[in-house]
Parts: C-alpha cells; sequence; structure tokens
C-alpha cells in the first residue's frame, strides 16, 4: 500500500441547526406534558376532597338500597331544602287545606327528572327540624302487598306535643306527618321524613294527593318525580306548612301534575308553631282521652259490640291507628295492621260523630 494513499472513513452526516432546534422542542414539549399532567392530578385529588367535605357539609344523604325494595340513590340538592319566598307568595290561610302554587305546576329540574326510582332525604338542621324530601317514585319501592306499617312512635319531631281536643276529629291534634307517605315509599320511623302536622294538615291536606299519586302508581307502573319541602319561619320549631309538588314521568304530566302548599293548622285550635304549644277557641274543648303508647287516641270498644264477621254483610273496615273507615274493597285495607282492624256493621253518620272519618282514596 502505497504511503500517499489514504484510507476514506465513511461519511457521518452532521445535524444541522434546524434538526438539534427540533429536537430540543420536543424534550421542552415531553417535559411540560409531564408537569401539566402531574399537576392535574393533584388538582383532581384535591377537589374531590373539596367535594366530598361539600356533601359532608350540606348534609346531603341517601337512602340505604334495599333488595327488594328497589333502588334508593342519591343526594338531595340544598337548592331544595327551603324556600321562604313560598311564605310570601301564600295567601293567610282562609278555610282551604291548600292552595295552589305556580299555576298548579311542579318546578323539576330536568337533572332531577328520572324514570328509575330513587328517594332522596336530607339531614336534620341545626335545630332538629326535617329539610326536604325529593324522590322519583315507583311501584319497585312502593310498600309490598302484606307488609305492614311499623311504629312510629319513638320518633318525637321537632314541637311534638301529645294532646287532644273534641274538636278534632279523633282526638289527637297533631300525627307524626311523612313528608313522602308511607304508602308510597314504606318508610317508617326516618326522623328525616317525620314532621309535627295537625290532623287536618295531615288527613285533609297532604293525603288527598298521596293516595292519588298512590293509585296512579299502583295502575299505570310509570314513575312520578315528587318533592314534599316543610316551610319554617324562623326558627319555630313547627312548620307552618308543606309545600308538595308531582309530575308523572312517561306521560309528561297528563297522569299526575300538581304544585300545592297544605297548611299546618287546624280549625278552633290556636297553634304557637315556636313551642308547638296549643289552645282551643272553644271553652271546655280539650279532651280528657288518654294516649295510648303508639300515640294514637281512638278506641275500639264501642266498634267492638257491632263488629261481624268479613263477609256477613260487612259496611265498613276502621282503622283504629289512623281514625279512618274504608269500604273493604279498598287497597289501604290490605296495609292495616291487624291490631287496628275493626270491621263493622255501624252506619257512617254514626263512625263519623264518633270521631272517625272517612277515607280519602275510597270514600266511603
Amino acid at each position: 500500500m502505497s504511503a500517499n494513499h489514504t484510507t476514506k472513513k465513511p461519511n457521518k452526516k452532521t445535524p444541522g441547526p434546524g434538526e438539534d432546534g427540533r429536537c430540543a422542542n420536543r424534550k421542552r414539549i415531553l417535559t411540560l406534558a409531564v408537569i401539566l399532567i402531574a399537576a392535574a392530578g393533584i388538582l383532581f385529588a384535591h377537589k374531590g376532597d373539596e367535594i366530598q367535605n361539600l356533601i359532608q357539609s350540606k348534609g346531603i344523604h341517601a337512602e340505604a338500597g334495599v333488595a327488594k325494595a328497589g333502588y334508593k340513590s342519591g343526594g338531595l340538592s340544598p337548592k331544595n331544602l327551603s324556600d321562604k319566598s313560598i311564605r310570601k307568595t301564600v295567601p293567610n290561610y282562609s278555610g282551604q287545606p291548600y292552595r295552589e302554587l305556580n299555576g298548579g305546576k311542579p318546578e323539576f329540574r330536568k337533572s332531577e327528572i328520572s324514570k328509575k326510582a330513587y328517594e332522596r332525604l336530607g339531614d336534620l338542621d341545626r335545630l332538629g327540624r326535617c329539610t326536604g324530601t325529593l324522590a322519583c317514585l315507583g311501584r319497585e319501592i312502593m310498600p309490598k302487598d302484606g307488609q305492614q306499617r311499623g311504629s312510629i312512635s319513638e320518633i318525637h319531631p321537632t314541637g311534638w306535643h301529645s294532646v287532644q281536643y273534641r274538636s278534632v276529629s279523633g282526638g289527637s291534634l297533631y300525627n307524626r306527618c311523612h313528608l313522602i307517605g308511607w304508602q308510597l315509599t314504606g318508610n317508617d320511623a326516618v326522623a328525616r321524613n317525620l314532621i309535627t302536622g295537625t290532623r287536618y294538615m295531615n288527613v285533609e291536606g297532604m293525603e288527598p294527593f298521596e293516595s292519588k299519586v298512590a293509585e296512579y302508581l299502583r295502575s299505570t307502573g310509570n314513575h312520578v318525580m315528587y318533592r314534599v319541602t316543610p316551610v319554617f319561619k324562623g326558627d319555630e320549631a313547627v312548620a307552618r306548612g308543606v309545600h308538595m309538588e308531582a309530575l308523572s314521568v312517561e306521560d309528561g304530566g297528563r297522569g299526575i301534575s300538581f304544585n300545592v302548599y297544605c297548611y299546618n293548622v287546624q280549625p278552633k285550635i290556636k297553634i304557637d308553631y315556636a313551642t308547638g304549644e296549643s289552645k282551643s277557641t272553644i271553652s271546655g274543648d280539650k279532651s280528657g282521652y288518654r294516649t295510648r303508647k303508639n300515640g294514637t287516641t281512638y278506641s275500639s270498644k264501642k266498634l267492638q259490640k257491632h263488629t261481624v264477621k268479613k263477609g256477613q254483610g260487612t259496611k265498613y273496615i276502621v282503622n283504629t291507628n289512623t281514625g279512618k273507615f274504608h269500604y273493604p274493597s279498598c287497597y289501604s285495607v290490605k296495609q292495616m295492621s291487624e291490631r287496628n282492624t275493626v270491621t263493622t256493621k255501624e252506619s257512617r253518620k254514626q263512625l263519623i260523630a264518633e270521631g272517625y272519618s272517612p277515607c280519602g282514596n275510597c270514600h266511603p
């Protein structure tokens, strides 16, 4: 090999300045992306804690699901818990147990409407008062055939007094009123669903609407959006009334649609809503009825003298717990506890004279 001969080395491509810049940019972008992803993870975790704290602070509470009773889930928005403006728009009580609001049209948000049954109960407020309920009602969460009502006597809602007056049908001024009626979800002794309500509001105001909804659910299998909100004035212990709304879902409200305010009053009785104490406007009206352990004041002693076996000319079925009498064919009869059921041939007039009242569902 000649000394003058030089071995050629393979050409090594030298990157130009443009390629160096692009490589550096890619590295910077990759680094920035990693930083952003890490920051997003930290922020998400922080927000998750904030949301959880908010849920706890607002008392958002969901009823536990029961396998045979359907699925109940979700939380109750604080916006639904009270509506002080209602008291300003509703006229004073003037003899009617309820008044329509918003032309009778309910005001549910789209996010609340569902075809899947659920029930939400707001937590008690700082004074121990109920705050509100929201539900999508359906047959899947209604009481099953043969299911008996449990005792609610251990619940003492704010303002509760066990007091009786002769001018009150059945005797007792106050009932433990379910915001969402038992016949709709089967809730018994749930403090967040029970308020101190007059018998008048319970029977004349709320029950007709509850029975209408229950009958619709049973006959159609559809769902009904349902909201009941107690309306308090300031820190008073007894609600001035309840705001009830309902809307049938599948038929867009053609079957059920109402928006009403029921007055928590009792004719001829003056109520101190701050304490729950009361006074009759009629001299000598306060009765001497004794209250049984479960808080009821009805007696079946007189009725027992007139009772007959079912199928032998039965005329009425009396529920000594609620003070209602029914036709034997009424759906409510199936839900009665045997110990509270009396079958009688007494006339309608006799039963009313004894303090019982006709069922708002079968209208005997």
